[in-house]
């Protein structure tokens, strides 16, 4: 029985790390079983970049079809559950078919890479990216693993409109259809434009 359970357990051990994810932040991100996990935070043409480990199990060795890393943005309807809209897709092959005997690393790299949208996990959808590495194998079943991280975009704060004056000596402030600025006192008030009453 005990044979029977470990002809199932995978041949390895596959684990995927960033090149400067010590220094990188790292944000939580609620993982589908509840628990809470820390994972790197990218935005939009950065470099992500890093290495892959494949170590056998004591005394097994990996007969592989070839091993590949993507970079994947999908989206995902909670009615749909299991079932990715695939929005972003990279690939890099690693390596090429043959067999591993003892631990081998693979480095990968994707330059400048367009992440246009927020990580985002709301009630109907969620929207994530993920690194998965593909173990090719026949008939054995291939090997994945995945590596969540949060992407978010800061866009630049609006421009300041300098030409837009607030005085509180009883005037109006006043904005025109033709968006010219001013102010006159109360007596003189225009119909045709947006008034506000300035208190001290």
């Amino acid at each position: 029985m005990n044979y029977l359970l470990g002809a199932f357990k995978p041949a390895c051990n596959v684990s995927i790390t960033f090149s400067d994810g010590k220094n990188r932040k790292q944000v939580p991100m609620k993982k589908e079983n509840g628990q809470t996990a820390l994972v790197p935070l990218f935005q939009s043409q950065e470099t992500l970049s890093g290495k892959v480990c494949i170590e056998p199990y004591q005394g097994k060795k990996v007969e592989h079809n070839g091993v590949k890393v993507e970079l994947l943005g999908q989206i995902e309807m909670y009615f749909d559950r299991g079932n990715f809209y695939d929005f972003t897709s990279l690939v890099r092959e690693l390596d090429v078919p043959g067999d591993i005997y003892e631990r081998k690393t693979y480095p990968f790299e994707f330059p400048t890479v367009e992440m246009p949208y927020d990580t985002y996990n709301g009630v109907n959808v969620r929207l994530r990216y993920v690194l998965k590495v593909t173990v090719t194998r026949g008939y054995s079943g291939s090997i994945v693993e995945y590596q969540e991280f949060m992407v978010r975009n800061y866009a630049p704060p609006p421009p300041i409109n300098n030409s837009i004056k607030v005085s509180s000596d009883g005037f109006l402030l006043y904005k025109n259809r033709d968006r010219n600025y001013g102010s006159f006192p109360f007596k003189k008030k225009n119909p045709n434009s947006t008034c506000f009453i300035l208190s001290v």
